[in-house]
């Protein structure tokens, strides 16, 4: 009994340091804040009278969603950069971001993106090959968009909902053919980040707000990489007194 006594004091007098909670892992001073929830409903109403396009079965077109919720949302293009960290960031704090791929720029990395989706990552519709979709006729438009919705259903077993066109480049053809393709949504951005992690905005003051959409540029030659930008976005996002929403659940 002594020596049982013993080791039981042994045990409650070791303290091991307390993990570091992951925000001050990634450089944050603090947590997230949580997002907003069923918000779909809410915002959905709104879209369909402020968004562009959305009429006759054409889908909706939004560089920002028009909410009073404090969130930004985060968007990632092309699949070129696949910063096997970058799905630690996601994970750890459970940060929702939509990944919109290409198909010839993914090549062999969709495991990455199997990984970026099972840790809570929604994959979109970039085109098979990244044309400019502006001006080229129905049927190659329709091949690019459904193409790939029918690529990421083989891979992954999800039909999108949200498309983007390459550079943002789209015609009154490109939405005839993402509805016919079942996208909901032609998703721009009012706000981008280059290379070296500087923010740019299209239009509108030069600060983020409620219901901006971000493009994350996926340059991976130059400049720090994707989870070192995209830790430096969350700090100007939190810095503005919001955070981060999942755009599904917007749209």
């Amino acid at each position: 009994m002594e020596r049982l006594g013993k080791k039981t004091a042994e045990r409650v007098g070791t303290h091991r340091p307390a993990a570091e909670p992951a925000y001050r892992r990634w450089g944050l001073d603090r947590p997230l804040a949580p997002a907003p929830s069923a918000a779909r409903g809410r915002v959905g109403r709104v879209l369909g009278k402020a968004g562009a396009g959305g009429g006759a079965g054409l889908p909706l077109v939004v560089d920002r969603v028009p909410t009073r919720d404090k969130v930004v949302f985060l968007t990632y293009d092309d699949g070129a950069e696949r910063d096997p960290r970058f799905v630690d960031l996601v994970r750890e704090l459970r940060l929702p971001v939509g990944m919109f791929l290409t198909d010839s720029v993914v090549g062999p990395g969709y495991a990455h993106f199997a990984r970026l989706r099972a840790v809570g990552a929604s994959l979109e519709n970039h085109t098979l090959d990244h044309p400019a979709m502006r001006g080229l006729p129905y049927a190659g438009q329709r091949a690019e968009i459904c193409g790939q919705q029918r690529k990421l259903h083989a891979r992954f077993g999800v039909w999108p909902r949200l498309f983007r066109p390459p550079y943002g480049r789209y015609d009154a053809t490109t939405l005839r053919a993402a509805g016919d393709c079942g996208i909901s949504a032609v998703v721009l951005w009012r706000v981008s980040v280059g290379g070296d992690g500087g923010l740019s905005y299209v239009a509108g003051e030069h600060r983020l707000g409620p219901g901006d959409i971000i493009a994350v540029d996926p340059d991976e030659t130059t400049g720090p990489v994707l989870r070192e930008r995209t830790v430096r976005l969350l700090r100007e996002i939190q810095g503005g007194g919001l955070t981060v929403g999942r755009l599904e659940d917007y749209l």
